[in-house]
């Protein structure tokens, strides 16, 4: 996965996403026109014969925008049935708050009910611009998607670290533990933030320095500071949360100014993905798995950096330790994700965030004629996932027979490693 998915890619998608989605209301949009279109009892027999009928013809008021980006949301497979809940969001959809300096949008367990576990947030910081000194009821993993920025952690023993991430790094902030954001030159930065807590909300969730002074009685804080009261009136008397800023000096100037050596954190919070092998790479494509065996800061979020060739497909797979958050870096994919409540197919596209719960089997195609990359995210320490090919070749050919009427020679065809990404 290169560098210009984070940048060039996201770009060319961006005029006909929002251009598009513009037109239509997010309540309507996510929750009428997406959540409800699954068909109960629906069988393949039945829905074949509809889909070349008067049966699927739809004379009433349609958003074409929306249904254009979602095919197979309005006229699902036949092999689609029940209702697993929902799988999709955008963030196209997320309110923009908007700051001097930067913005936010987010995707938590608010807009997208089915996840309880991870929360998402999207942010952006021109250059110089901070995200305040701050901590989280949660931990944050981040992924760099465009431009620079400094980012700084203090632990609890009083060691820092300070470090510059680039497109397609990431880092990684316990609860708890303080810490800063800011861009950099040449025009800041946008990133990806995911908390393990699908609850975790920006604005509920987050600490602001600026926050605590300003309510802070004046003589306790003149007292704790060792500062005489007309100096503590300078302090901030509301919250900054983003805010501009002048560039900082070098990395290097920085890390001398806090202690040098002496003080610096044994814990590396930030990952150089590019610089890592791909844990699985093919024809088809390539996987890239980052927790806490190979970024050990990352304790309790783990994550699949997977580009998926055109053509090519995410193999038929489940997740037996948690459930499973995605965001869409670049291109065009669909998923179908299965239970024991049903099957549920849905298209994603740049900037979307996709669900599937723990243990549910699925696999991403796809769709387009550029790579498509995402992100799997979980709240866990390790990735884990089975493929289902895997599994089949690695039981006695008869039980195989048994239970999919397939021959020795059938059997055989199928890979009998996990391959991860399967070429077109």
């Amino acid at each position: 996965m290169n560098e210009e998915h984070y940048k060039d890619e996201s770009s060319a998608n961006e005029f006909t996403r929002r251009t598009l989605l513009e037109a239509a209301a997010p309540a309507v949009l996510a929750t009428a026109a997406l959540a409800g279109l699954s068909a109960r009892a629906q069988t393949r027999e039945n829905t074949r014969k509809a889909e070349h009928d008067h049966s699927a013809s739809d004379p009433g008021p349609e958003n074409k925008a929306l249904l254009d980006l979602n095919p197979n949301s309005n006229l699902p497979p036949p092999t689609d049935h029940g209702d697993v809940g929902p799988i999709w969001y955008s963030f196209d959809l997320a309110s923009k708050v908007v700051r001097e300096g930067g913005w936010f949008r987010q995707v938590t367990q608010r807009e997208l009910p089915s996840s309880k576990q991870i929360a998402g947030v999207n942010m952006r910081l021109t250059a110089g611009s901070f995200r305040e000194l701050h901590w989280h009821t949660a931990d944050a993993w981040a992924l760099m998607l465009y431009g620079n920025s400094r980012v700084s952690v203090l632990n609890p023993d009083g060691t820092v670290f300070i470090d510059d991430v680039s497109p397609g790094d990431l880092w990684y902030f316990p609860t708890g533990f303080p810490h800063s954001v800011q861009g950099l030159g040449p025009d800041g930065c946008e990133f990806m933030a995911v908390f393990d807590d699908g609850r975790f909300s920006e604005n509920d969730g987050t600490v602001l320095l600026s926050d605590w002074v300003a309510h802070t009685p004046t003589e306790v804080l003149s007292k704790n500071f060792g500062l005489d009261k007309t100096t503590v009136a300078k302090l901030p008397d509301r919250a900054l949360n983003i805010f501009p800023a002048a560039l900082p000096k070098s990395l290097a100037q920085d890390r001398a100014a806090v202690g040098g050596p002496a003080v610096q954190s044994p814990i590396q919070y930030t990952f150089k993905t590019q610089a890592m092998t791909p844990t699985k790479r093919g024809p088809g494509g390539e996987i890239r798995v980052i927790d806490s065996r190979n970024f050990p800061a990352s304790k309790n979020i783990a994550a699949g950096m997977v580009t998926v060739k055109p053509g090519g497909m995410r193999e038929l797979h489940w997740h037996p330790n948690a459930s499973e958050w995605q965001y869409y870096v670049a291109g065009k994919g669909r998923m179908t994700v299965f239970t024991s409540d049903g099957a549920r197919t849905m298209d994603f596209n740049a900037n979307d965030v996709g669900f599937v719960p723990a243990v549910a089997g699925h696999y991403i195609e796809n769709t387009g004629d550029t790579d498509l990359v995402f992100l799997e995210m979980f709240k866990a320490n390790e990735f884990m996932d089975v493929s289902l090919n895997n599994w089949i070749r690695h039981l006695p050919p008869e039980m195989v027979t048994s239970h999919l009427n397939l021959d020795e020679n059938a059997i055989k065809k199928i890979p009998a490693e996990k391959m991860g990404v399967i070429p077109a």
